[in-house]
């Protein structure tokens, strides 16, 4: 039973953070900005927000897009982020009750920017077991907003808003998910990440007063990480299918940033004309970037039945994960 995406949903907040704010907040001339991430925009969402409200509209347009019957077969509900609305109960919980669903199972899954990759293949698991109903929910959605320091240009420069949702179901056969590879390089979970509000280090006076409840990342580090794990999973995602980078109609990466994207497309020696974008105008949105920017290639060029789309992400842990599904 081959395992598809039904429909699409996404949401990204009204506010305009332009870099013209980030020079602002950081000392940096906007030029700066500009030519080293590519990032001319984000979206913050306003004070009050939660992860789990940006969730909504995008699960709703997701089911929206279904018939009833479909969305009276819903199995489960999985909520990709790492900025959840509280440390417990999960935000897939909270989810679940401002969709007015029923009984049935809601989870949250922590993989930083690869979050959304993870739970495909979490998703893809609880269909092809047969024991959760006919269709999943899965939510990408993260508010790095409330982490930032506006102060460190190395951050605040690149991290937006967004949420972004898919339905998954039973697809015929030569369609649907092929290939699904997860890695995890535990040795390097301190390239990036907040530091406070676990058991290691207590969200008090003092952590905040150090700045330890801001999100850190070693850039540099990083973006050399980014540039091989991507390039090794792509291979072996292509491979494992029997395929080449020429088969690929369109790649949809996780949007690190503009450049860094760049400079891996280039290395890789894919045609920029089917790589999918929204760094420039939507930043960084996390777990939210994939099926944000699955959507936003839909919706400027609707996916035909047959094409081969890539999706790859890369995030803190650090995670990486790579898919190659067939559209239906």
């Amino acid at each position: 039973m081959p395992v598809g995406v039904l429909s699409i949903g996404s949401y990204t907040p009204a506010k305009i953070v332009d870099n013209q704010q980030i020079s602002a907040w950081t000392g940096m001339p906007e030029s700066w900005v500009t030519e080293r991430t590519g990032v001319l925009q984000r979206r913050y969402a306003e004070p009050g927000t939660t992860t789990s409200d940006l969730a909504l509209p995008a699960a709703r347009e997701a089911l929206q897009g279904v018939s009833d019957e479909v969305r009276e077969g819903l199995g489960a509900l999985v909520v990709a982020t790492s900025t959840p609305d509280v440390p417990q109960p999960s935000t897939a919980a909270i989810l679940q009750h401002k969709l007015g669903l029923s009984t049935l199972p809601a989870f949250d899954i922590n993989a930083v920017c690869s979050g959304f990759l993870y739970g495909l293949a979490v998703a893809e698991g609880l269909l092809k077991a047969g024991r959760h109903g006919e269709h999943v929910l899965l939510v990408g959605a993260d508010m790095f907003s409330t982490i930032m320091d506006r102060s460190d240009r190395r951050t605040v420069s690149l991290f937006g808003d967004g949420a972004g949702a898919v339905l998954l179901g039973e697809v015929p056969e030569g369609y649907g998910l092929r290939s699904v590879q997860l890695v995890t390089d535990g040795e390097f979970h301190h390239y990036v990440g907040v530091e406070a509000g676990g058991t290691r280090t207590p969200l008090d006076a003092e952590a905040r007063e150090t700045g330890q409840h801001f999100f850190r990342m070693d850039g540099r580090a990083v973006r050399d990480y980014a540039l091989s794990v991507l390039a090794k999973l792509t291979a072996v995602t292509l491979d494992d299918c029997g395929l080449a980078l020429d088969d690929v109609d369109r790649f949809v990466f996780h949007q690190a940033n503009t450049r860094l994207l760049e400079a891996f497309v280039a290395d890789a020696g894919i045609d920029p004309a089917r790589v999918a974008y929204t760094a420039p105008h939507l930043g960084n949105t996390v777990a939210a970037s994939v099926p944000l920017t699955l959507h936003a290639t839909h919706r400027e060029r609707p996916l035909r039945r047959g094409e081969r789309v890539l999706l790859a992400s890369v995030g803190g842990g650090m995670t990486a994960g790579a898919a190659l599904l067939t559209w239906y």
